[in-house]
């Protein structure tokens, strides 16, 4: 079964919830989010991240937020501690999940975003960083 195209909803909504298990048990980033979003939110937030994906991979237009405003907050909130090895792991989970499950043209999209996403994201937060 495995890997296979992703096709639809279900196979971005596998894709997003077992990259968020791998990323909620890392030692590394998972306290970030297990902070940020309390155990009765996650599968709102699973949802929600499934209509950022499908959105980004299908253009349906699910996708409604400010996932900018909501990372600036989040660096805010741990004390501005969020660096590029915070994207770093970020992204390899997110590679390594998809490998693990996805192959072919909506796969390839789906890293090619998360990099162009990771890479805003860092240099729109750094810019709000307190300066030392």
């Amino acid at each position: 079964m495995y890997p296979k195209e992703i096709e639809n909803r279900e196979d971005v909504y596998k894709l997003v919830a077992t990259f968020y298990d791998k990323l909620r048990v890392d030692d590394f980033i998972g306290p970030i989010f297990l902070k940020a979003i309390p155990d009765e939110k996650w599968e709102t937030h699973l949802q929600k991240l499934t209509d950022f994906w499908e959105t980004n991979l299908f253009r349906v237009a699910k996708f409604k937020g400010n996932p900018m405003r909501v990372h600036k907050q989040l660096d805010a909130d741990n004390d501005y501690i969020i660096d590029q090895k915070h994207f770093g792991k970020w992204l390899e989970l997110w590679f390594g999940t998809i490998d693990e499950f996805f192959i072919g043209e909506k796969a390839n999209i789906a890293k090619e975003r998360a990099r162009n996403i990771a890479s805003m994201f860092f240099f729109k937060m750094y810019e709000l960083k307190p300066k030392k």
